[in-house]
């Protein structure tokens, strides 16, 4: 596609019935973004888009369906794709809908902050966002919360929990822990993939596992009546 590569992207293009696997060779590539040109058939792109998903190293990879302005309303919601971006492609929309989408997708942690998903914890403002708009938790909730993003995929105890976020003073029981957590999930909903393990505590679950790393970054897919590119 000219466009991504006048942004400065490698771009590999398929047709509707190639093997996904054909858009790699035998180096690494990191993938940024799908684009799949939906042309006269949106439903098409959606099962260009099923059959990219197929291919381990476009799993987790953003996707955005390119589409006439009268092909709109003819997306599938359910169809799988993060985003869309109108045609003819105007360079500059292209490029911000990109970098979007990686950002939703991007998971990291550092001193100051830690990306969940949709969630953004911010240690230093104690502020948590979701989708960016700014989630109001209370002091305890946000504790909770910040502690268990940071041991992201272990499960941790009740009383681990009660030692750490409320400290050694405190002479509550461990059902003050739950009550938090219906808490948390009541107004993060889908956005907080945390786990409850009988017995043995909560897990907020990492990244790679099913159902519940930043996003490979150097290949687009595309299709023209249906044909697809990566970049």
């Amino acid at each position: 596609m000219r466009t991504l590569r006048q942004l400065g992207a490698e771009v590999r293009s398929i047709d509707l019935w190639d093997e996904p696997s054909t858009l790699f060779t035998s180096e690494p590539a990191e993938v940024r973004a799908i684009i799949v040109e939906g042309g006269a058939r949106p439903d098409l792109a959606v099962a260009v888009l099923r059959g990219l998903r197929r291919e381990p190293r476009l799993e987790r990879v953003g996707a955005i369906a390119a589409l006439s302005h009268d092909q709109v309303a003819r997306l599938d919601p359910a169809g799988g794709f993060d985003d869309f971006v109108l045609c003819p492609f105007v360079p500059a929309e292209l490029y911000a809908r990109i970098r979007l989408l990686e950002w939703r997708r991007s998971e990291f942690s550092t001193e100051e902050r830690t990306k969940v998903g949709d969630l953004v914890i911010d240690r230093s403002a104690h502020e948590v966002s979701c989708g960016g708009c700014v989630i109001a938790l209370t002091a305890r909730e946000f504790a909770l919360l910040a502690y268990l993003a940071e041991r992201r995929g272990r499960v941790v105890s009740r009383d681990e929990l009660l030692r750490k976020v409320w400290g050694g003073s405190y002479d509550g029981g461990a059902r003050t822990i739950d009550i938090h957590v219906r808490r948390l999930r009541a107004k993060l909903g889908g956005a907080l993939d945390l786990r409850t393990y009988r017995g043995a505590g909560y897990k907020l679950a990492a990244p790679a596992e099913p159902m519940d790393e930043e996003p490979p970054r150097s290949a687009t897919a595309v299709p023209r009546s249906n044909r697809a590119f990566v970049a």
